[in-house]
């Protein structure tokens, strides 16, 4: 599906084929739970999932745990820290989300070349600041010095979060029927960096100089923008615990529980993570989103196949629900309320593999 003359994932130095293979040999080594079923911590099995899951009394415990990625490397580059924490916050509880869990409590790990008081300052500010938007807690983290090791600051973390214990949300009741919903992203968020800076290469684009393309978007707001290019590519990675916290957990909620079958974080691997819910049904993408123009430049610069965009990138799309035909409806009104932009975007089929019906592009394995 790559494009002989233009960019694409594998050759930007990132092979998600091999990344999978080997996060599968990885797992395949692994020993069984010294904590057996029953007994607090032990696992609860959810295969493919955004989250592992651990047994907790009533409740299941859930964690995620994930980095800010090679995006960081464009935050060094300018000195501009106000909106990494957010991104790994985001990262790590919109991930919480898709297992049906509410995220509650949140570490992080920074690791430096040396130590900087303004940037560890910024770093601790943009990390609390996106605790409150996730309404969980900070509840610690550690900074370590690496010289030799660590070249530039990365930054990390784990979140924490819960459920009622059999109620976890994992896509095997998705059918025939049922509804997708998009939630706009705010932008590239977190994923796909390797390629971004490819084309940035490619180009010499100045990320001081005014982005090459109107940058306005419809459903976002660029924030802690300074009016070039660099604001547009670190523009914060949308946090969705509003509204997805209530939906699954509000008694306003505009449909049970049991109503949302399934939800998905568009991250790297970009629509094919639908087949990370269950790939025994189809998914039919009709009326997507509309992607940032950022995207679009990506593309045309970098010679990007529109197969190769919509498997590394979120393409204006941060989050897919599930839901039931007869919900469907009113959490489309209710959710677009609260985060303008959303909309029903497709069904699920028979069949299988995820079909973007406007570009006729097919996703058969995650």
């Amino acid at each position: 599906m790559g494009n002989e003359n233009g960019l694409d994932y594998s050759s930007s130095g990132v092979d998600i084929d091999a990344e999978t293979n080997a996060v599968a040999a990885l797992i395949s080594t692994l020993g069984a739970s010294t904590r057996k079923k029953g007994m607090k911590g032990a696992p609860v099995i959810l295969d493919r999932g955004f989250g592992g899951l651990l047994e907790f009394d009533d409740k299941w415990l859930a964690m995620a745990t994930d980095g800010v990625g090679s995006k960081l490397q464009i935050a060094n580059t300018l000195g501009r820290y106000q909106g990494v924490g957010i991104d790994c916050v985001a990262m790590n509880v919109n991930d919480l989300l898709c297992v049906g869990a509410e995220p509650i409590g949140f570490v992080d790990y920074i690791a430096v070349p040396s130590p900087d008081e303004i940037v560890h300052q910024t770093i601790g500010s943009s990390l609390s600041e996106a605790c409150a938007r996730a309404n969980v807690t900070l509840a610690g983290g550690e900074t370590a010095t690496l010289p030799g090791i660590v070249n530039e600051l990365d930054l990390s973390g784990t979140a924490l979060g819960w459920l009622p214990a059999g109620e976890a949300v994992t896509g095997e009741r998705a059918s025939p029927g049922d509804v997708l919903i998009g939630i706009p992203s705010s932008g590239i968020h977190s994923n796909g960096y390797s390629l971004v800076r490819g084309v940035l290469s490619k180009t010499n684009a100045d990320l001081l100089g005014s982005a090459p393309f109107d940058s306005t978007h419809p459903y976002r707001v660029i924030e802690n923008d300074m009016g070039d290019l660099g604001s547009v590519l670190l523009n914060p990675t949308r946090i969705y615990v509003d509204p997805i916290i209530d939906l699954l957990f509000g008694v306003d909620a505009p449909c049970s529980r049991n109503d949302v079958h399934g939800i998905a974080h568009i991250t790297g691997g970009g629509l094919s993570n639908l087949l990370r819910l269950n790939d025994s049904v189809g998914f039919e993408i009709d009326n997507p989103l509309i992607p940032q123009p950022e995207f679009e430049w990506i593309q045309k610069e970098g010679g990007v196949t529109s197969w190769e965009m919509h498997r590394v990138f979120n393409m204006g799309m941060g989050i897919v629900l599930i839901v039931s035909a007869d919900a469907a409806e009113d959490v489309e009104k209710w959710v677009s309320r609260r985060v303008a932009g959303s909309q029903r975007i497709g069904c699920v089929i028979e069949g299988e593999g995820v079909h973007h019906s406007p570009l006729d592009l097919t996703y058969a394995e995650y």
